[in-house]
């Protein structure tokens, strides 16, 4: 059986969109809230929300014998004001796993409680070489030394206040998407590109008249960055769960950002074997270009719903992502691959 057309124009829209869509774990409800709209103007999924603010859309099948899910997450790295310095500046407290200098000199925005936004950029405390020579090299890169320079007059806790600024705050990291040559440039690739792969598989299924062989439950979780993501929000009667996710290149990975890879163990060990297996031999009955590869950094969703007490076989697959938790990039190609691997699946 042949797979049905991704539309490749749709999916990547919707991505650039998303990207552009702040979503710091923790304050990602405006990106749950665009997969949502997407997701409904889908026809015969039934969409719910956890108390957490998971999405779960169940998607009749030919069968409802053996339930299947798929998981990928739409929050991301992030930070929140720690504290609101003698300056008027910003001390960050960091959200998921990333290192300061991943995004000194980034851009930002600050979230207040009240709705509104602020704009500023993250650096080092002694940024110029101008004035502090030698110690901009040699300064460590920590929650003490960098800070958040707000694109306002203000120098003072109280001037910042005013602004509606407060400890707690959430803060995003501009994403800077850039598409060239079929690179997608951006962050928080990790893992809303994997996101726009299942929206395409479903849409490129359902534009052929095509559903899945068994009943399918679509979770898209807002706390994987922090490791609880899908923990719950994955129903019980699922038998088997594939997590949607990124796969990591680089020195002594064979992910690269031109295919799809399946992770057959990371930091929480091996993945079912059963399920990869049967992942793999899909992939090969539709000739669909796929690596194998370990993590040993490196967490997810499925992990999540196991440790919770999930009683499903779990696999993982996903699109190479150079430079994870940094400034990322991956290849449309890696993006078709995995999507088609998703819809193989589900029609299998």
């Amino acid at each position: 059986m042949n797979l049905p057309l991704i539309n490749t124009d749709k999916l990547l829209d919707f991505l650039r969109i998303l990207l552009n869509t702040p979503s710091p774990t923790g304050y990602a409800h405006r990106a749950v809230e665009l997969v949502d709209e997407k997701l409904r103007s889908l026809s015969d999924l039934e969409i719910t929300h956890n108390r957490k603010g998971a999405i779960t859309a169940r998607w009749p099948g030919n069968e409802s014998t053996s339930p299947r899910a798929l998981t990928a997450h739409v929050d991301t790295l992030g930070a929140m004001v720690k504290e609101v310095k003698p300056s008027g500046r910003l001390k960050l407290t960091k959200i998921g796993g990333f290192a300061w200098n991943t995004v000194e000199g980034e851009g930002c925005t600050v979230f207040t409680k009240d709705g509104k936004t602020v704009r500023g950029s993250l650096l080092l405390v002694k940024a110029s070489s101008h004035v502090y020579g030698g110690d901009v090299n040699k300064l460590k890169r920590d929650d003490t030394n960098m800070e958040v320079r707000l694109d306002v007059r203000t120098s003072s806790p109280e001037e910042t206040r005013k602004l509606g600024v407060e400890v707690g705050d959430f803060v995003a990291f501009d994403p800077r998407v850039e598409v060239t040559n079929s690179f997608i440039r951006s962050r928080h690739l990790d893992d809303k590109a994997c996101v726009a792969c299942i929206v395409a598989a479903v849409a490129a299924m359902q534009e052929a008249g095509l559903g899945p062989a068994q009943t399918t439950y679509l979770h898209i979780s807002n706390y994987e960055e922090v490791g609880h993501g899908a923990a719950v929000g994955i129903p019980p009667e699922v038998n088997e769960l594939v997590t949607v996710d990124m796969a990591a290149v680089g020195d002594g990975q064979s992910s690269d950002e031109f295919n799809a890879t399946i992770c057959v163990k990371d930091s929480g060990g091996p993945y079912h074997h059963g399920l990869s297996q049967r992942l793999r031999e899909i992939a090969d009955q539709h000739g669909i270009p796929y690596k194998v590869d370990i993590y040993p950094y490196y967490g997810s969703d499925g992990e999540a719903y196991w440790r919770a007490g999930g009683d499903v076989a779990v696999a993982l697959i996903g699109p190479g992502v150079d430079a994870s938790h940094n400034y990322e990039r991956t290849h449309m190609d890696a993006l078709v691959a995995t999507t088609q691997w998703i819809m193989a699946y589900l029609l299998s």
